[in-house]
């Protein structure tokens, strides 16, 4: 190896290393700030101007874009003619690559940045010199990556080269590296320009974690996250005490997010399997925690917990008596973590609570993928229709609001019995709405009577009106929109109970 081209945005470490490079005697090229860096570090280095013998212009948007770079870069060892053209042209082989790129992600992730500075931060030039050292990996060794310096230094140390293997990992690494940092470019680009679904779709995600295991043990998993993810994620949650997450850890606490992140008031969420089991509302986040525990006290036990108010002592007293997975809050107390710690393996994340954001959730499927937007429709309750005889009293309609807020996360068919401060039976996934009804009747049993009743849909027949009439059930809330609403209405008029049609459809599948 006798000729490294360095140009890095990050330069952690990179001083030491070069110096190595010159201790191998390897010859130092490098452009602007990197080149600054070594000259006030006493390390040998060459300008791209003096390989180039053209000065950099436009403000430094051209200055590695040359043959005298590439053709170095790209040239094969391997082929006499390559070989020999690159001499024809005073062109000297370049035999190790350090690029990292503009901070583009960094740039656009400011308050109030520019288009201006973010276009400006696109790096043209980096890229090729990456690409095109990539592609000749079976000569040129391409670093990418600052964690990477060590193993291709102790290579040269020993060896006096990297291996084809290293070279090969090394250049995969490197058009991951350059695809997601085009991938992130046109996504800010298209969302600049509106279009929703453009013709294709580039995605880049971060490795955060890669797991024990995923649903289940012999599954292998990872973790990645969005490189602009919202703050109010599963994603950017900091984890402050316990062992790491797992697969169904990171799902489960992701819906308990959802939930929690509906509601103003005080409230604590518990979810098992994708699903609430218990939901409750206080004036103080102790009273919220305790009406979701008494919502289902066998369910709640090793689930998932998301408040949205600060754990108090008292509330993480309460908590510390049943065993439970994870506690997402925004905050704890100092007393109130101490109290939660003592127990080893809880986890223990914090995450600012914004709301439900507008954006696009992403579903697999096999050979493709279901774009929409997120389910985070803010309502006009003004448009909200009373159809029978019987209007609700305020009391029936403040339970008909907080429980709408949480059939929209149960997964469908969807029912959700309930009062104004907690869920008392929720019916989930079955294949017939009235075998959801039966579920989260039986399950509030005598607590139903003078409770209210969601739907994620429309009652495709007037069963369930009935079944929740008979319950004690005083008062629904659902979409409306069945051929057969009349006869749902009509129900509702015979057992004497009030009825509200939102016209807005939260299937959950």
């Amino acid at each position: 190896m006798k000729r490294a081209l360095i140009s890095v945005s990050d330069k952690n470490g990179i001083v030491p290393f070069a110096e190595k490079l010159v201790e191998l005697g390897v010859e130092i090229i490098s452009t602007g700030g990197t080149k600054a860096a070594f000259e006030q570090a006493g390390v040998p280095v060459t300008g791209i101007e003096a390989v180039t013998e053209f000065p950099e212009m436009l403000d430094g948007r051209v200055k590695t874009l040359h043959p005298a770079i590439h053709g170095g870069l790209l040239a094969r060892r391997d082929t006499a003619e390559h070989m020999e053209a690159i001499a024809a042209h005073d062109i000297k082989p370049i035999d190790l690559v350090i690029v990292n790129l503009y901070p583009f992600q960094e740039t656009i992730q400011k308050p109030g940045v520019t288009l201006e500075e973010a276009i400006e931060n696109i790096d043209i030039g980096g890229p090729s010199m990456l690409r095109s050292a990539a592609k000749n990996y079976a000569a040129v060794t391409v670093v990418v990556d600052t964690a990477d310096y060590d193993t291709v230094l102790t290579e040269l140390q020993e060896h006096g080269a990297t291996t084809f293997e290293t070279r090969q990992r090394l250049a995969a690494k490197v058009f991951r590296h350059t695809a997601a940092y085009d991938a992130l470019i046109a996504e800010y680009l298209t969302d600049i320009t509106g279009e929703t679904f453009p013709e294709k779709v580039t995605l880049t995600y971060n490795r955060k974690q890669v797991l024990r295991y995923g649903e289940n043990p012999h599954q292998d998993a990872a973790f990645y996250t969005e490189p602009r993810a919202v703050e109010n994620s599963i994603s950017a949650a900091k984890q402050l005490h316990g062992k790491e997450l797992s697969y169904n850890n990171i799902r489960d606490a992701d819906a308990a997010l959802k939930i929690a992140s509906e509601f103003k008031e005080p409230v604590a969420v518990a979810v098992k399997h994708m699903n609430p089991c218990g939901v409750g509302v206080g004036e103080t986040i102790e009273e919220a925690y305790l009406k979701a525990y008494e919502a289902d006290e066998i369910s709640i036990f090793g689930g998932i917990v998301a408040l949205n108010k600060e754990v108090d002592a008292k509330t993480a007293e309460h908590m510390s008596k049943i065993f439970l997975e994870i506690i997402i809050a925004p905050s704890f107390s100092e007393a109130g973590f101490a109290i939660l710690a003592k127990k080893k393996n809880i986890r223990l994340l914090t995450v600012p609570f914004a709301g439900n954001v507008e954006g696009f959730e992403k579903t697999s499927v096999n050979g493709g993928l279901l774009i929409q937007a997120n389910d985070a429709l803010v309502e006009d309750t003004t448009s909200y229709e009373v159809v029978t005889e019987k209007q609700p009293t305020n009391s029936e309609m403040k339970a008909l609001l907080a429980q709408w807020k949480i059939v929209k996360h149960v997964k469908s068919n969807a029912i959700v019995v309930g009062s104004d401060k907690q869920t008392l039976g929720i019916g989930a996934g079955q294949m017939n709405r009235i075998g959801s009804a039966l579920i989260a009747l039986e399950q509030a049993g005598e607590k139903a009577k003078g409770a209210v009743l969601a739907s994620d849909a429309f009652f495709p027949m007037d069963d369930t009106v009935e079944a929740a009439a008979k319950a004690g059930i005083t008062a629904i809330i659902q979409p409306g929109g069945s051929i057969k609403d009349k006869e749902s209405i009509a129900m509702a008029d015979k057992y004497g109970i009030s009825m509200v049609l939102t016209h807005v459809r939260h299937f959950k599948h």
